[in-house]
């Protein structure tokens, strides 16, 4: 069985994967090379991409946030 600490590190590691998603959703550039369908006149290429930076900004949040929360429950300063 697994001692608390190394619970918590496998927990937090877990969820720094999450900040990949935005990378490797930008990898397969094939997958939104295209113009339609488009957003307020807006080719796909382009939303698809600014959609990432708020999606990633989200992660990045969601990641910090429970990281923080995390550290305070354990009394670290």
């Amino acid at each position: 069985m697994k001692s608390p600490d190394a619970q918590t590190k496998a927990g937090r590691t877990r969820l720094r994967w999450l900040l990949l998603a935005p990378f490797v959703a930008m990898l397969d550039v094939g997958s939104y090379n295209r113009m339609t369908p488009t957003l307020a006149g807006i080719p796909f290429f382009y939303w698809y991409q600014l959609l990432w930076i708020l999606i990633a900004a989200a992660i990045i949040f969601l990641v910090h946030q429970r990281e923080r929360s995390r550290e305070e429950s354990e009394g670290a300063p």
